[in-house]
Parts: C-alpha cells; structure tokens; sequence
C-alpha cells in the first residue's frame, strides 16, 4: 500500500516536463534512476550521430526517442511501464541509415566483367610449371652509392655478369652485361632486395623484364633501380646491398615446383616459424608476468595488490592494440622482414597469453595453497607445490592455441612488411599476378586448417 501512494504521488505532468526538458530526468522523478540513464545516454547518442552525419532527415530518430521519452516518464508516474521497442527501433534505423550512407554502400558500382578478369585466372593457380633446367647468375648492386661502393661484377664459372655503374640511386640507369649465358635463350631479369623480396625492372614495374641472349650467350640490357628498392631499409640514405638476378630456363619435360610455388612455400614456411618464435617467446614472458596478475596470489598485502594492478593495466593495455600496429611500428624500428612480424606478435602473445594464464591461477583449488601456506612456507614455495601442478595442462593448452591464432595473424602482418607468406602476398597483387595470388590463398587455407586440427586434437587430450 506504501508503494502504491508513493507512486501515486508523483504527477505525471511534472514528470513528462522533466523528461521534456532532459531526457530521462522524468523517469528518475518517477523512481527509474536505471531506466531514466538509459534512457538518456541512448538519446544523446543517437543525437551526436545524427549531428555528426548532418543529414536532416536523420534528425527523426532522435527527436522520436525523445517524444517517446517524455511519453514514458508521463506514465511511470502514473503507474504505468512502456515497452523499449519504438525507441530501440528509431535507434537501429538511424544507425544502419546513417551507417550505409557513409559506408558509401553501391552495388551498381560492381562490375562483373572486372571480377571475371581478376577471379578467372585464380581458378589456376600458380603452383607448378613444365618441369624445366635453369641457369643463373647474380651480382651485388650497391643503393645508394656510398664514397666507395664495391664493384659490381661477379664470375660464376664461365659465365660473368657486370653493372654498370658499380651503385645507383632509385630510378637511376645501370646498364647489365653478361657472358657466358646458354645462346639465344629467353633470360628473366629480377631485382632483389637485401631482404630477398623480388622486385620487377620492366618499364612499368608490374611485368617481368625478358630479354634474349644472342647466338654466343652474351647479353646487355639497360634497366633503372626499382622505385621501391629502398622500402627494406629503416633509413633510405644507407648504402644497402642489393642485387641484379638472371634467370634461363630449359624445358626438360615432366612438371615441378613453379617459381610461386616454390615462393609460396618458404613464406608458408616463415609464417609457421615466426608464429612458433613468438609464440615460445611470449610463453617464457607470460609465465612469471601471469603469477603477478593473479588476484588470488597477489592479494595478500598492499603492496603484492599494487603490483597486481599494475601489472593488469599494462597488459590491457597491451591487448587494446592490435598486432598489426605493432608490426607497422617494428617495420619503421628494424626494417622490413620476419624480425618485426615476429617482435610484434610476441609483443601482442605476451599480454593477451598472460591475461589466459593469470585467470587459470585464479580459478585454482585454493586448498593446497592453504595447506603450503598453513607449514609455515613462503610465497615461492607455495606456488611451486601448490600452483604450479594445477597450472600445467591448461597452460599448455593456451600456449598451443596462442600458436595457432599467431599462424593466421602472421599471414595479416605479412601485409604490412612484417615477412612471411602475407609479405608475398601483396607483392603478387601488386604485379597482379592473380595466379600466384590464387596459390597464396589456397596456402594459407591449408595451413589454418591443418594446425587448427592439430592444435584441437592437443588440446583435447591434455584437458
């Protein structure tokens, strides 16, 4: 009866001029403090999107909620509780209006003769070739020039291969002489950088540069240093090491592994082992970091309850930023290569495997530790017999799933210079060899696959 005459108390004119006045000031007049801050904060975000998108007729959504709003605290005084649907419904429609318009969302812009050209020649990937014998020889290139750059000249048998002159700068002409070379045979002419990644040096840089060798295997050419032969080095005015690559090849009959394919492979490869490098180096990190933010272990005084706050908000904050960015950051600090891809996804594997194995610690039987605790022994004694025996199999199982999150996060970093197959892989679209393109995907599908069965069946057994 007491709650009845208090809400019978409050005037539902009053509190729909409150809620007029500040949207969900009503609702807290009528005794809904939850439900008058809700209803507020929805209001106003809705509101500040509608202001950000400038858009008038947007501006329905919110001035809707807000006719809702006074509507609603009119009838909690009076006794009566309405529906959220209309409000949350304005809301969505506001959201995912505004949200295709910005997105800028138009399919008339999909052009279906570009898909076919780009999607038929991924229907055969570039993964073998006409079995074939190759002839090569390479030479060191020297860019920039330094005060004395080393020649460029090289023997490799009876075959030699020259540039001249000995360096040069981007977009700098040398000039390749080679002898020695198999008689009127196609040679491919590729560029590398110190970290192996090929570049092209045909006119437009997309397509690969074919020169043939004359009828006594000698052959010259003029080529200009690739425009992006500098992005490997952390600061460009360093003299780097490159090189000048030829290649012949001889069809012997039969198929082999094609040059994509091969590539494919080792950035397989790399990718694998910067995801096992990281992953072996965040776990030896994470483990004593995780006993520091365990509530349960750190709890004990002030200042073990610091440290435990401490050591949580720098993993947090380690965890709100992605791999990805730390790889961007890694690329400009050691250069382009697995090194950095490696670096930041241990980076990134430290906090987040510390995060798993502190909540292990904090969800173990905290009867042994009473019992250690109860013989007089000390903290690090009573993590060794008590902790520790109950953290190995879940420990083990997070390490192997961590590795298997950094294999496919491997392949993105790749993206940003970070090595591997995803390294590769934007090399190919930038010479839109979609083929190789074609293999790179089928690759990574396979290696996701095959290690998260893997890792599945591990984990299965040691839970």
């Amino acid at each position: 009866m007491a709650e009845k005459a208090d809400k019978q108390e409050k005037s539902p004119f009053i509190a729909g001029l409150l809620s007029a006045v500040i949207p969900g000031l009503g609702q807290v007049y009528a005794r809904q403090a939850y439900r008058g801050a809700v209803i507020f904060i929805g209001t106003m975000l809705v509101l500040a999107m509608v202001i950000w998108y400038r858009h008038p007729a947007w501006y329905i959504a919110p001035l809707g909620i807000w006719l809702w709003n006074v509507v609603d605290a009119a009838s909690l005084a009076a006794g009566r509780k309405r529906s959220f649907l209309l409000p949350i419904l304005l809301g969505l429609l506001a959201a995912y209006g505004i949200g295709w318009q910005v997105s800028q969302i138009d399919f008339s812009k999909a052009s279906l003769s570009r898909a076919y050209l780009i999607v038929r020649p991924m229907f055969s990937p570039d993964f073998v070739e006409p079995r074939r014998e190759e002839n090569s020889i390479w030479v060191g290139v020297e860019v920039p020039c330094s005060p004395e750059p080393p020649q460029a000249y090289r023997e490799d048998g009876s075959k030699s291969l020259a540039v001249m002159p000995d360096c040069g700068g981007v977009h700098e002409t040398l000039i390749v002489t080679a002898t020695g070379l198999w008689p009127n045979t196609d040679t491919n002419v590729v560029w590398r950088t110190p970290i192996g990644d090929p570049k092209m040096v045909s006119e437009d840089e997309n397509s690969m540069l074919v020169v043939p060798s004359d009828e006594n295997g000698n052959m010259t050419v003029v080529i200009r240093v690739p425009t992006t032969a500098l992005v490997a080095a952390p600061d460009p005015t360093l003299p780097q090491q490159h090189r000048v690559y030829l290649y012949q090849y001889r069809s012997l009959g039969g198929i082999q592994l094609s040059y994509v394919g091969g590539e494919v492979l080792k950035g397989a490869a790399v990718t694998v082992a910067m995801a096992l490098m990281a992953t072996t180096l965040a776990m030896f990190v994470a483990v004593p970091i995780s006993f520091l933010a365990a509530h349960n272990l750190m709890s004990g005084n002030p200042f073990t309850l610091g440290i435990y706050f401490i050591v949580r908000t720098i993993l947090n904050i380690l965890r709100s930023i992605e791999a990805l960015i730390i790889a961007i950051i890694f690329v400009t600090i050691v250069g382009l290569g697995p090194f950095a891809g490696v670096m930041a996804l241990a980076i990134h594997s430290v906090a987040a495997l510390a995060k798993l194995y502190s909540e292990v610690i904090e969800g173990i039987d905290n009867g042994p530790i009473e019992a250690i605790y109860a013989t007089g022994a000390t903290w690090v004694q009573m993590v060794r017999f008590a902790v520790v025996p109950q953290i190995v199999p879940a420990f083990t199982s997070f390490t192997i799933y961590r590795w298997d999150i950094n294999v496919r996060s491997a392949t993105v970093i790749g993206l940003v210079g970070g090595g591997g197959i995803g390294f590769l892989l934007v090399e190919l679209i930038r010479v839109n060899d979609m083929r190789g393109v074609s293999t790179v995907f089928i690759a990574i599908a396979v290696i996701v696959i095959v290690l998260d069965f893997v890792s599945a069946k591990v984990r299965e057994r040691l839970i």
